[in-house]
């Protein structure tokens, strides 16, 4: 009889081991501060504690700005772990002295990619935006199934997704692009 074994590591370790993820995830959120003009108070890109980063920021004048801030990891991680693929995939075909560098960079690529997903704490943010008042039609229209979303990807990464995700982006894509 066959069946799959989920192994569960606590976050904490998890963030560890792939800080550098973390911190592009936090990065990310600063860069969608800076392109929505709202000020940044206070940021730790990474830290042993939960949160294991953070970007605190003013409230953004609009639910759009809030929705971009929120999501800005999953465009800057994805981005940088596929450039992280195209790279590892040249790395693959180099010379052998240059594939010493393919563990760590595999390891890079996978780390930023597996931290893509925005966090609860970025839809819990979201929905509260999204429920003002104020907030436009459109914006509720476009943020309520948002924060579905994230809630998904949160319960999904206790059985892997984003690992899955990673690998999918950094490993799969580039080839079936054919850029590999």
């Amino acid at each position: 009889m066959a069946f799959a074994m989920i192994v569960f590591i606590p976050g904490v370790i998890i963030a560890t081991l792939t800080f550098p993820g973390v911190m592009v995830h936090e990065l990310a959120h600063w860069l969608f501060c800076w392109l929505t003009r709202v000020k940044v108070r206070e940021m730790c890109l990474f830290r042993f504690d939960t949160p294991q980063g953070y970007v605190l920021h003013e409230s953004p004048s609009s639910p759009w700005k809030q929705i971009l801030i929120a999501v800005g990891p999953a465009f800057v991680n994805t981005t940088v772990g596929f450039a992280l693929g195209l790279l590892l995939a040249r790395v693959e075909h180099a010379s052998e002295y240059i594939q010493i560098a393919w563990g760590p960079l595999a390891w890079l690529a996978i780390s930023v990619t597996m931290h893509a997903f925005p966090s609860t704490g970025d839809a819990k943010v979201i929905w509260c935006a999204v429920r003002s008042p104020s907030a436009p039609l459109l914006a509720r229209f476009v943020g309520t199934p948002i924060v579905g979303l994230i809630f998904l990807g949160a319960w999904g990464s206790v059985v892997w997704l984003n690992l899955i995700y990673a690998y999918l982006v950094t490993m799969v894509l580039p080839e079936k692009l054919g850029l590999a």
